[in-house]
Order: C-alpha cells, then sequence, then structure tokens
C-alpha cells in the first residue's frame, strides 16, 4: 500500500471519527480558537496507537524474570502512593481539517441544499496552468515533458541504448508550466452579523452567536470564494466592530434594535451594490426591544429594504432569563408567510445544529 493510500485511508477514519462526535464539535468553541487561516485544529480521540505484541514463542528480555509487580529495582524504596491502574490512557490526536471539509461534514449532517447565488457574477482575475515554456524555474518543471524530449533527442541521434536506457536531458530538453491569467466568474456575497449587547444579553448567550456564526460562515465559504464578513453591535445605539470585539464586548445599557438596522442598510447601500453582491443579514437577540414603536420602526426596514435586497434575513432568538423575547413574536405576525425572513429560537448549544438547519436548510 502507497504513503497516499495510507494517508488517505487515515483521513477516512479521522473524517469518521468527526462525524461521530460533531454535535459535541459544534457545541463547545475550543477549535474556533485554533483556527489558521483555512484550517482547524480538532482533536480527535480513541485514536488506536500502534504496538508491539510478543507472540506465545517469545521468552526473555527487558523486563522478564522473578520479582512481583510494583516490586523496587534493586531493593530501592519507591516513591508514590495508590495502586498502579490497569486500563489504558485516553488518546487524544489533534488533527488539521480544512474548513472545505468541515463544510462538506455539516451539509452531510444537515442534508443542507446547495446555494443558488442570485445577482450578477462579478469577474475576478485567476492565474490558470494552460501550457509549457521552454523557461521557468525549477520548481514549475515539468518532469514528463521534459523526459519525452530528451528520450526523442536520443532516439533520432542514434544514441539511445535498449541495453542501458540510461537519458540525461540538457538544458533545451526542459519545459516548464506555464500559466495565464483570465477573467473568471464569480459570485461574491457579505455576512453581516449584528448582535444585541444590552444587560440581558451574557456571555452563554454571546458564545452561543459565536459558535453558530462560525459554522454559518464555513457554509458560506463553500459556496462563495469571495466571502466578506461584518460585525454590528447594539443596546441603543449600534456601531461596527471587528470580529474579536464583536464576541468580548461586555453586556449593558437598554435595547433599539432599529438602530442596527439602520447601521446594516447604511452599509449595505455604500458598498454593497444589490445587484452585484449576495447578502445575508443575522441578527442575535434575546427578543426584547425597548419599544413598541421602535419594532414598528424595525418592521417598516425590513419590509422596504432588507427583505427585498437580501438572499435571505435571519432572526436567531437566544434564550435569556432575562430577556422577554417579544421579538420573535412580533416578527411572526407581521411576516407570517415571508420565505425571505428566517426565524430561529435557540433555547441552549444542543438547539444550534437545529438553528443551522432552519438558517440554511432552503438553499438560498
Amino acid at each position: 500500500m502507497s504513503i497516499r493510500e495510507d494517508h488517505n485511508r487515515f483521513r477516512d477514519i479521522i473524517r469518521g471519527r468527526i462525524k461521530r462526535h460533531f454535535k459535541e464539535y459544534v457545541k463547545h468553541g475550543e477549535m474556533i480558537g485554533k483556527r489558521e487561516d483555512e484550517y482547524v485544529k480538532i482533536p480527535v480521540p480513541s485514536i488506536d496507537l500502534p504496538r508491539f505484541k510478543y507472540g506465545p514463542k517469545q521468552r526473555g528480555g527487558v523486563g522478564q524474570g522473578d520479582g512481583q509487580e510494583g516490586e523496587a529495582v534493586a531493593g530501592e524504596p519507591q516513591d508514590g502512593t495508590g495502586e498502579a491502574g490497569n486500563q489504558e490512557g485516553q488518546h487524544v490526536l489533534e488533527t488539521e481539517v480544512s474548513l472545505e471539509e468541515l463544510a462538506e461534514i455539516l451539509g452531510e449532517e444537515l442534508e443542507l441544499p446547495r446555494i443558488q447565488p442570485k445577482g450578477t457574477k462579478l469577474n475576478v482575475n485567476k492565474n490558470k496552468y494552460s501550457g509549457l515554456s521552454p523557461v521557468g524555474p525549477d520548481s514549475l518543471r515539468h518532469f514528463k515533458s521534459s523526459y519525452k524530449r530528451a528520450l526523442k533527442r536520443y532516439i533520432v541521434s542514434g544514441s539511445y541504448d535498449k541495453n542501458n536506457p540510461v537519458i540525461v536531458p540538457i538544458r533545451n530538453d526542459f519545459r516548464y508550466r506555464s500559466f495565464r491569467t483570465s477573467a473568471v466568474p464569480q459570485a461574491n456575497a457579505v455576512v453581516i452579523y449584528m448582535m444585541d449587547v444590552s444587560g440581558s444579553m451574557g456571555d452563554e448567550q454571546k458564545e452561543i452567536v459565536r459558535l453558530e456564526s462560525f459554522w454559518i460562515n464555513t457554509w458560506l465559504k463553500k459556496h462563495y470564494k469571495g466571502l466578506e464578513t461584518r460585525f454590528i453591535i447594539h443596546d441603543a445605539a449600534a456601531r461596527e466592530v471587528d470580529e474579536d470585539t464583536f464576541f468580548k464586548t461586555s453586556e449593558s445599557g437598554g435595547t433599539l434594535i432599529s438602530s442596527a438596522y439602520r447601521l446594516c442598510k447604511d452599509i449595505i447601500e455604500s458598498e454593497y451594490p444589490v445587484n452585484e453582491w449576495n447578502i445575508y443579514p443575522f441578527h442575535f437577540s434575546d427578543g426584547d426591544n425597548w419599544s413598541g414603536e421602535d419594532t414598528r420602526l424595525c418592521m417598516k426596514i425590513l419590509k422596504d429594504f432588507m427583505l427585498p435586497n437580501s438572499n435571505m434575513f435571519g432572526y436567531g432568538q437566544v434564550e435569556s432569563k432575562y430577556g422577554s423575547g417579544q421579538f420573535l413574536k412580533d416578527l411572526q405576525r407581521e411576516f407570517p408567510d415571508d420565505e425571505r425572513l428566517v426565524i430561529s429560537k435557540i433555547e441552549n448549544r444542543d438547539k444550534i445544529l437545529d438553528s443551522i438547519k432552519d438558517f440554511l436548510g432552503k438553499g438560498k
């Protein structure tokens, strides 16, 4: 069996273990902190490590002979207390998995459909290896073509010896891979996350949002190579922040949801033409809002701008013992049959996968 086959078999084993424990990975965020570019490091338990086992005919060797288990060597006293264990230790292997592969596993587990991008596709310059050149760096040398040219030269010159088929290429034999730059149509998308950081949204609620947004992003990146992510936090006022601030801002203040919706609208209008971008706003809250008047303003912004110009608008209501949960009821009453609005109730970490299915299960 080749090294490549061994590696593929090992990857299949790892993939199977990840799928078996997938719900636990979704609920716990340790691996998100170990993200590096397009890979994350995942601890995979219960991987059996190879070990030697002696057959019945083998006798003697190190550790054989008279004596009892636990007896000191050469009569020297032993340190430590307690009895020796007789169970195998837990082997934990940390392996790198690409976000692309995680997205595939997520799609398989939740049976998610492919997303159908809308709007005009933007042209993106892409380098494609499409031919051979007589010059180039050694890293791009094409061995097969270089060898064939050298062999042809030997045969034409009559110097090829089938009993001693040694082929030594010269400089003119070498060929190198060459590329050309072409414009490739590509659908771009932006995800705009909005989160209530008022006094009723605690650390546990924000951790649920953090985990869910990671998996939403992972799935969307599978379908959009040009994915951008923006973050908005709000209490009585809204502001755009970076990802780190989004998840670590302390809770305080009251709640005016419309402040976040207005800022999101401004960002879309100024930077993301709706005929060129696939737009995914997500709002996470515990359902409290300052007043019925502000809620009516939110419904107007959704109806007049957000829903017509977005692939989908996702509202996730995180369970909180301090939140009333009223905003979800208001949305259901105002938009009872509008498929552009996807509403999900997230009671705890165990419901994260169900919520992701709510948001992404229609392939919008």
